[in-house]
């Protein structure tokens, strides 16, 4: 498919800004593939879709707040820092994105804080915005990274237009997150509360957990209009014995198996193995799903309303069909859904 098959028009400001005051009463738009039916539900109804024995999905990857800002040395010019990945635990050396980026060059040092005690120096440039940091701080790995974390904020996505709050560290977060290393929330998960969870425990709905620490590549904007040359960042993802034998025996079982977010269909299919099951892994992905695409593991999904031109979008669309999801993206614009990270949600069934 082409890049230009995925753009569509809806006005800014369905953007969700701020989340739901409850988590699990966002509006849900429940999609089915088999009929082409449509409805419009509230969240927590999610419940009424699957039963006892079927099987939900979820990212337990934990946001950390990535973003700093610093005062470059003699200049005192403000710069923003976005924290990628830690790269060496020893030598305190991060991977990470500077803005503006021009002004920043090998040997510059940075200071955090108030009291400036926060002291990087940039030694590598990796890409046009990419640099390594290595942080000049005197003390023990963990010390270091309760101080750096402090002086960090939420990550929130770029088409959220307002500076993070201290109550985004708990909105941007799913209630199970736990397994530190993204700076993009599975926003699918952020829906569940810990009621909803305990309402699907009892009626004997499964939860399984994968980890897939996801990153900026999520809102890279695509440069080619033949999807089939666009590479994916890759992600490191973790897929465990425990939820291979869940998803497996429920698979074996006719169970639903439902993904929660397009990171947990990205990770499902990426340790796909014969017959519609799955197997461990450990590693990194940068597989890219766009239609047509026969997905055998998972048949149902939750996902959030998404931008035009994204790759959550195209994988959505891949797997409920396009054309009928883009008919539910009109019927989204047409009802007011709420669009990003801290949106509305869709259910895709059979």
């Amino acid at each position: 498919m082409k890049l230009s098959q995925f753009k569509f028009k809806f006005p800014e400001e369905l953007i969700a800004t701020e989340p739901t005051p409850v988590r699990d009463e966002a509006r849900m738009m429940v999609v089915h593939k088999s009929t082409g039916e449509i409805e419009h539900r509230i969240f927590k109804e999610i419940i009424n879709y699957f039963d006892d024995g079927d099987v939900m999905v979820f990212n337990d990857t934990k946001v950390f707040p990535a973003k700093l800002i610093g005062n470059k040395e003699k200049t005192g010019a403000k710069i923003e820092v976005f924290l990628l990945r830690e790269l060496n635990e020893k030598h305190k050396l991060w991977d990470v994105l500077v803005e503006p980026a021009r002004k920043i060059r090998i040997g510059n040092k940075l200071y955090f804080g108030d009291d400036e005690s926060m002291v990087a120096e940039v030694i590598d440039n990796t890409t046009s915005r990419g640099r390594t940091l290595r942080f000049l701080y005197d003390g023990p790995h963990e010390e270091f990274k309760e101080a750096l974390y402090k002086l960090g904020m939420t990550p929130l996505p770029p088409y959220i237009k307002r500076e993070s709050l201290p109550s985004d560290a708990e909105d941007y977060q799913c209630i199970f997150a736990a397994k530190e290393g993204a700076v993009v929330a599975p926003a699918a998960g952020l829906h569940f509360s810990r009621e909803l969870l305990k309402r699907l425990e009892i009626k004997g709905v499964k939860d399984a957990y994968l980890t897939l620490h996801s990153g900026l590549g999520n809102y890279r904007d695509i440069d080619v209009e033949d999807l089939t040359k666009h590479r994916m960042d890759s992600e490191d993802m973790v897929v465990t014995q425990e939820l291979v034998d869940i998803v497996n025996a429920a698979k074996d079982e006719n169970r639903n198996v439902c993904a929660v977010g397009t990171s947990v269909l990205r990770g499902i299919e990426s340790a796909v193995s014969m017959g519609g099951h799955m197997k461990t892994y450990a590693g990194w992905t940068n597989k890219f799903i766009f239609p047509p695409y026969d997905f055998t593991v998972a048949n149902a999904m939750v996902s959030n309303f998404h931008l035009p031109y994204s790759t959550m979008l195209m994988m959505v669309c891949a797997f409920g069909g396009y054309d009928l999801v883009m008919y539910a993206y009109d019927e989204a614009i047409k009802e007011k859904y709420r669009f990003g990270a801290y949106g509305d949600a869709m259910l895709i069934v059979d």
